[in-house]
């Protein structure tokens, strides 16, 4: 141990007491991972505790000059820093040989408190890696040194080639992403605040003897079970998770694959745009996604998992769009969109399309500003026309396509709860490839992945909804599209209109329209609103809503027969109850404050207004089906 004259000490004791928990964590980072972590937290409180160095005693070289200040002790936090991880790099040097002086716990394991996945990750990938490549780590991303000073601290420390410790470094910092810093500086990896748990209670009075036989057995096992996995299953584990962080390994499917494929879907799109081979845009895009570092804006659709890619997901794009450079990622399950703007922090959008479908996967949201987006299509959509959903009569207008499958930009659909003046659509028209369904319909709800807009006739058959093309259901969507705000987050893959009964009103009140509109979700549940539209003065004029039902089957090919009804006032200030049921509703029965019945799918009886009701439908087998919201 060298000597320092009593000033240099005290300096390096007030340093060693003020930095006390930093340099344990520093020292816990370098010690060896595979002395397990409690011995690893009781060696790095011991390394810190004898990094003090020993003071000249008066009595000894009382002539002698005081030892020569260095550059590595130009402080006394550099002093005690530097002899912390030499004792830390020595010790992996010499594993089998305890150090002296560390302290001693009985009866209790000391563990820092467990991280998630990302801080399990980055300690596997830290104990694949030998100490100085560990201490070029610390000294950046802990104590923020830059490469300069990094190297002349490992140099004085005794590593012998600090260069190839800190390009070790590099490589790892690479592959574990942006966010090491702030990983490093979590509970996982703080050997100051520790979980305790006992080892045995029982027996540790009576069976001293066998205990501590029993000890030794299991730290035997540990140690070949430590080896066996440093030599088998780590490095396996390891080598998955540095793939899918490679962007050399990113999946990029055949240009015209989707044409010779039964699956039509994210899965056949081809990798798109510009910077499609750009290894650097695509490597920082997938290290922010496996560990976003601080101020990274992330929004996730409804249902969706925010993960590390746990395997090399697929390419779809990379390219700038309006001054924004973007990629776009599938992992088989969600749409990971990476944008990375000029002046501010990167942001991740994630979204599920698991079983999506040639319509659920035609599309998806490639740039988004002020009132306008863009949408990314997919290879098999030959065209893009618009229309203004609440103008029904109105023609399409064609939409400008790129080469890279990116459209101009298109209004969005208005927010909020105000005013509804407008509802822009997108039909995708689809390459003559696929015959049997020449066009479709979405819209975009703020999410990655728009919406599919469907219609189903009021007597359905025995196939699901079908394509919103001819003028009654476009006018039937025109009188629907403003409900569609209250969908905006919920994670919407698809919306059905159907418009399951007609009936006509009282004193000659003309005809009215019921219409169940199911909104499905990418997780399964669905939303059921049932509307009463009577006769409008307008075409875009908004329905009254009977009921709504969430998490039901209703208005689905699983829950056919559905029922609604709602108070209603004729031109006279008469008030009604009226109701309708959907094919296979033989009879509409009122209880409550109003009593009625009937044998057809529709009533109509007088009642007071706001008079309470309760109504079911009577089915043809015998059983009942109670209205939507009752």
């Amino acid at each position: 141990m060298d000597e320092r004259t009593r000033a240099e000490v005290e300096r390096a004791e007030a340093a060693l007491v003020e930095h006390y928990p930093r340099l344990v964590r520093l020292g816990y980072l370098v010690l060896p991972p595979s002395m397990g972590r409690h011995r690893r937290v009781l060696a790095a409180h011991g390394l810190v505790q004898r990094a003090l160095p020993r003071a000249v005693g008066r009595g000894r070289g009382g002539g002698a000059l005081p030892a020569q200040r260095g550059p590595e002790t130009a402080s006394g936090y550099d002093l005690v820093r530097l002899r912390t991880l030499r004792l830390a790099l020595s010790y992996e040097r010499r594993p089998v040989r305890p150090l002296p002086g560390v302290p001693f716990v009985w009866g209790l394991r000391l563990f820092p408190r467990a991280g998630g996945a990302d801080e399990l990750a980055l300690d596997r990938a830290l104990s694949a890696v030998p100490a100085p490549v560990r201490a070029a780590v610390g000294l950046w991303h802990l104590e923020g040194l830059d490469r300069e000073s990094a190297r002349a601290v490992l140099a004085a420390a005794g590593v012998e080639d600090p260069g190839a410790a800190q390009r070790a470094a590099g490589q790892l910092d690479r592959a574990v992403g942006a966010g090491a810093a702030a990983l490093l500086n979590s509970g996982e990896f703080d050997p100051c605040t520790v979980q305790t748990r006992p080892t045995d209670l029982l027996r540790r009075r009576q069976r001293r003897r066998v205990a501590v036989a029993l000890a030794a057995v299991v730290a035997a096992g540990a140690a070949v079970a430590a080896l066996a996995g440093g030599d088998g299953a780590r490095p396996r584990h390891e080598t998955v998770a540095q793939q899918a962080l490679d962007p050399a390994r990113l999946l990029r499917t055949p240009n015209d694959q989707w044409a010779d494929t039964s699956r039509v879907d994210f899965t056949a799109w081809p990798p798109r745009g510009r910077q499609a081979g750009d290894r650097e845009l695509l490597g920082r895009a997938l290290r922010v996604w496996a560990a976003p570092p601080d101020g990274t804006r992330i929004t996730a659709s409804a249902g969706t998992s925010t993960r590390p890619p746990d395997q090399p997901p697929r390419l779809l794009y990379a390219g700038l769009i309006d001054n924004v450079m973007v990629a776009v990622f599938h992992d088989g399950d969600r749409l990971v969109r990476y944008a990375e703007p000029e002046d501010t922090t990167p942001t991740l959008h994630f979204a599920r399309v698991d079983d999506a479908d040639l319509t659920t996967a035609g599309a998806l949201v490639i740039g988004r500003g002020n009132g306008w987006m863009r949408y990314l299509i997919a290879p098999w959509v030959s065209a893009v026309t618009t229309r203004d959903l609440l103008v029904p009569d109105a023609p399409e207008r064609g939409l400008h396509l790129a080469p890279d499958g990116v459209t101009d930009r298109i209004p969005t659909p208005p927010g909020g709860s105000g005013g509804c003046g407008s509802w822009p659509v997108a039909r995708l028209h689809t390459s003559a490839r696929i015959a049997d369904h020449p066009a479709f319909l979405v819209t975009d709800l703020n999410d990655l992945a728009p919406v599919h807009l469907t219609q189903l006739p009021a007597v359905p058959g025995a196939g699901g909804p079908g394509e919103v093309t001819d003028a009654p259901a476009l006018r039937s969507w025109a009188r629907t599209a403003c409900s569609l705000r209250s969908l905006r987050g919920a994670g919407v893959r698809s919306v059905n209109n159907w418009a399951y009964a007609g009936q006509r009103l009282p004193e000659n009140g003309g005809s009215a329209t019921w219409l169940c509109t199911r909104a499905d979700t990418w997780s399964g549940p669905g939303r059921v609103t049932v509307q009463f539209q009577p006769p409008a003065a307008h075409p875009a004029d908004p329905g009254r809503i009977a009921g709504r039902a969430l998490n039901t089957a209703a208005c689905s090919r699983f829950g056919r027969p559905v029922v609604g009804w709602i108070h209603w006032q004729a031109k006279s200030g008469k008030g009604y109850v009226l109701a309708a049921g959907s094919q296979g509703v033989g009879g509409i029965d009122v209880t409550g404050g109003v009593r009625a019945g009937g044998t057809a799918p529709t009533l109509a009886v007088p009642a007071p207004p706001g008079a309470p009701a309760e109504v079911s439908g009577r089915l043809a087998d015998g059983g009942s089906v109670r209205a939507v919201g009752s």
